[in-house]
């Protein structure tokens, strides 16, 4: 199990009683049940009707629409509501199925749900289930699969950064 240096946020709550509550905003994070104007511009593509657009572009000016209803909202007072986690912390090694954290808050066996604070674009939570190896150690059970894409682009620009470091410190 190869794991890179990481430094990311992580909020979770080890399953039991929850796991309906839990699947249920695993959904909405995950995007199957994407918003209006997601909603919109998936069936704007599958109709060929973005075909001429630049496609970076496109989901620049999504992203900042997105970022205008959130300030409506916020505005407006309405909220967004996550779930409350009752644990978090910061993941310091990250790998394709596995990650570790630098406290022990894991049970060996249990299962939990969680949100880890990804810095990719669009910035977002991404939700996964896992169970714990050890107190610090985890393994990824289910993640979805657009999510997961950009988790893996995430671990591979941090081995890159790793590799990098090393070949640094072997040329001095």
């Amino acid at each position: 199990m190869m794991l890179y240096p990481a430094n990311l946020d992580i909020v979770f709550e080890e399953i039991l009683d929850r796991k309906d509550e839990f699947t249920l905003e695993f959904d909405k994070l995950s995007g199957s049940e994407d918003d209006p104007l997601g909603q919109w511009l998936k069936r704007a593509k599958s109709k060929g009707e973005t075909k001429e657009s630049d496609q970076v572009l496109l989901t620049l000016i999504t992203e900042l629409h997105r970022k205008f209803d959130e300030l409506n909202a916020f505005l407006r007072n309405e909220k967004n509501t996550k779930l409350m986690l009752q644990n978090g912390c910061v993941i310091d090694g990250i790998g394709f199925e596995n990650f570790t954290i630098k406290e022990e808050k894991f049970k060996a066996g249990a299962s939990y749900y969680a949100r880890i604070s990804m810095p990719i674009f669009p910035r977002r939570d991404v939700a996964i289930f896992f169970e714990a190896v050890d107190a610090k150690t985890a393994k990824i059970t289910r993640m979805n699969e657009s999510d997961e894409s950009d988790y893996n682009g995430y671990v591979t620009a941090r081995e890159r950064v790793m590799i990098r470091e090393l070949r640094g410190m072997n040329e001095q």
